[in-house]
């Protein structure tokens, strides 16, 4: 048992090296469960190497995967393929983090909410939206 908590055992990808996508996806904990990154790739939310992914697709040490999940995307690249799930220090090593950092409490506040029944925005709602948002034309 102690080469799958290392990674070099039965839980790698083998001699070819490589993986399925959904499967190193779960493996290395950017999702909580397989079938969450299987339902993503099918969504078009994962990409390798910049190209929409198919859950079965395999990625190999080197390649670039993006992953929308949770309201951010995640850019990692393969250290090293496994395809068995293993623990947090593990998983860490696998992969080389290339994320922008996740917003802040403040930046994540700055969404407007608005009330329940008050309807779709106006025009000028939306015009007075953009401009809190940064992203108003000047008008």
């Amino acid at each position: 048992m102690a080469d799958d908590a290392t990674g070099t055992g039965a839980g790698t990808a083998g001699a070819t090296g490589s993986a399925r996508v959904d499967a190193w996806i779960w493996s290395v904990r950017l999702t909580k469960t397989r079938s969450v990154a299987a339902t993503a790739c099918r969504a078009g939310h994962v990409k390798v190497n910049g190209e929409r992914a198919k859950p079965a697709q395999v990625v190999r040490a080197g390649d670039e995967v993006r992953l929308f999940h949770a309201g951010r995307e995640r850019i990692v690249v393969v250290k090293r393929p496994v395809t068995k799930r293993v623990g947090a220090p593990v998983a860490a090593e696998c992969f080389v983090d290339n994320s922008p950092p996740p917003p802040t409490r403040i930046e994540a506040e700055v969404v407007g909410v608005r009330d329940r029944g008050t309807g779709r925005p106006t025009k000028r709602d939306r015009r007075e939206i953009e401009s809190l948002r940064g992203g108003g034309r000047g008008r």
